[in-house]
């Protein structure tokens, strides 16, 4: 029986849990960070190395040649000075053939603290269905933990929803049982709840009536589009690389 368990907040990962036994993780931060790595990888980014601060992003970016990487950020919800906001539209019409380094208060913070896990997948709405694939096509007696990296530490509707649509992506695709945690059954209760409701679930979100606030509903809409990419990006080795990528 495959055994799927949501964690509401980054904060909730336990490093010593990921590292010990088998397990699997998938980090969703909706609004905005796994949507921008998703989406700068189907439009050619080479890479997408993701990093704790600005700082980092800054001492990693002196090992690229001018024009060979991208350098986006936001902390809560605020730009960087220097730094390209990570917005997923703009991003992907500038990314073809380039690095993004990214830096993020909440989803790439997660990635990192989810590294103690044997795998690490990156998903969105835009590739969940490709993810809940993989997972079934290549998890054996894995755990599969579902990061919601959340708000600085409190809970986030974006990625509570998101966490429900890779479950049922998951249930669709397979007759096996699957054993959910309380947060992951509430999960997609709330997304069978609301299956066709994407856009106003997001935009209802905190970050969500922030992006209205700063005119970014184009990323918004983005960001609420379901299955639109069949990629599958894996977090190794301190960056992240796509595993498929097909064309829909």
């Amino acid at each position: 029986m495959l055994k799927v368990h949501v964690l509401l907040t980054k904060e909730d990962i336990s490093p010593e849990k990921l590292a010990s036994g088998n397990k699997i993780a998938v980090v969703l931060d909706i609004l905005l960070a796994t949507t921008t790595i998703v989406t700068a990888l189907q439009n050619g980014a080479t890479e997408v190395i993701p990093v704790l601060n600005q700082d980092e992003a800054i001492k990693v970016s002196r090992q690229f040649e001018n024009g060979q990487a991208l350098m986006a950020g936001e902390l809560h919800a605020e730009p960087i000075d220097g730094f390209f906001y990570p917005g997923p539209v703009k991003i992907s019409t500038r990314i073809h053939g380039k690095t993004l380094i990214l830096s993020t208060t909440n989803g790439t913070v997660a990635l990192h603290k989810a590294a103690y896990a044997n795998l690490v997948y990156i998903s969105s709405l835009l590739n969940n269905a490709a993810v809940a694939q993989a997972i079934l096509n290549d998890s054996k007696d894995e755990t599969i933990v579902v990061i919601c990296s959340g708000n600085s530490g409190e809970f986030s509707l974006e990625d509570f929803y998101g966490a429900g649509h890779l479950i049922a992506n998951i249930t669709c695709r397979t007759n096996q049982g699957i054993e959910l945690n309380d947060a992951g059954k509430a999960a997609l209760a709330f997304y069978d709840s609301h299956p066709s409701n994407s856009y106003s679930v997001l935009a209802a979100s905190r970050v969500g009536l922030l992006l209205t606030k700063y005119g970014l509903k184009e990323d918004l809409l983005l960001s609420s589009t379901s299955g639109c990419y069949e990629i599958v990006p894996v977090f190794k080795n301190n960056r992240v690389i796509l595993t498929v990528k097909k064309e829909v």
